[in-house]
């Protein structure tokens, strides 16, 4: 079965409205198979996309020539090839000025990491690195593996599923040997914890989530607040409160960096009730006003 090119749609709050537009992955068979393959132009015009977005799902980019920016969270990476990067869920985006920018897309959800999920820690460690530029026999390797995926997934010979699984959890792997990201926890009991802090990470980097509790958290992951802090602590060696404030401010940044929001309406979608006391939040934890943080953005 031939797998066409994926087609985000643009959806979710504020897209249209000054807002992000949010991208899903939107290929065929999408529920069976969240996994997408393919050169940035087979992959579409949006696997370059020129304005602020962010993504439901995983996306790996191999960059091999080109030139221009690709902008992260309001960070401008310059393209120089060869260049390996992954963007996770939540994160804002953008190609500026790119052209020619040529090699290897990577797209999946979160579901396709089941049978290995020892990988979305390395993909954590990962695109908090953003843009790596391994050696050029390092970049074969994991072109190689790149094509190798595209290879199965166009072809869709029996059992292509489990290939492309087990290739993308070795092209992981080595990426993070390349930029040295630690090891991922062994199996067993650490492992378990690990996996409860992970999910914890993940929640509070989802869009809407600045008004949660702690509280909330810990009965949607089933454990007790108490439990949950000393684990996070424990792993982090940060509370729960000082993560979900890095990631409030974290998400501020996005939108002021990326939408034509109001200070209110940035307020609003962070979770402060009032637009005064965010702007002091905003102030203290990153020493800007919303209002300095957006024009120098």
């Amino acid at each position: 079965m031939d797998v066409s090119a994926p087609s985000p749609n643009e959806r979710g709050p504020g897209a249209g409205r000054g807002g992000l537009d949010l991208h899903e992955l939107e290929v065929p068979e999408v529920a069976l198979l969240p996994f997408a393959a393919g050169s940035f132009q087979r992959v579409g015009p949006l696997s370059l996309a020129d304005f602020p977005h962010r993504h439901t799902f995983y996306e790996i980019v191999l960059v091999t020539g080109g030139r221009g920016l690709h902008v992260v969270d309001s960070q401008p990476w310059p393209i120089a090839p060869p260049h390996f990067g992954v963007i996770a869920p939540g994160q804002v985006h953008h190609w500026e000025d790119a052209q020619g920018v040529e090699g290897s897309v990577l797209l999946f959800n979160e579901d396709f990491l089941v049978r290995h999920p020892e990988d979305v820690p390395l993909l954590r460690a990962l695109h908090t690195l953003t843009w790596l530029s391994p050696s050029a026999a390092q970049m074969a390797a994991l072109l190689a593996l790149a094509g190798e995926m595209e290879h199965e997934l166009r072809t869709a010979a029996p059992g292509h599923e489990g290939v492309l699984r087990a290739c993308l959890h070795i092209l992981i792997v080595r990426a993070a040997r390349i930029a040295g990201a630690p090891a991922a926890p062994t199996p067993g009991a650490v492992h378990q914890v690990s996996e409860l802090v992970d999910r914890f990470l993940r929640l509070i980097a989802a869009p809407g989530q600045g008004s949660r509790t702690l509280i909330s958290y810990a009965r949607e992951i089933g454990v007790s607040p108490g439990h949950l802090h000393e684990l996070v602590r424990e792993q982090t060696g940060l509370t729960p409160g000082r993560l979900t404030r890095r990631q409030r401010v974290l998400e501020a940044k996005r939108l002021l960096a990326g939408t034509d929001l109001t200070i209110r309406q940035v307020s609003d979608q962070t979770g402060f009730a009032d637009p005064a006391y965010f702007c002091r939040f905003f102030r203290r934890e990153t020493g800007l006003s919303p209002g300095e943080f957006r024009r120098r953005a």
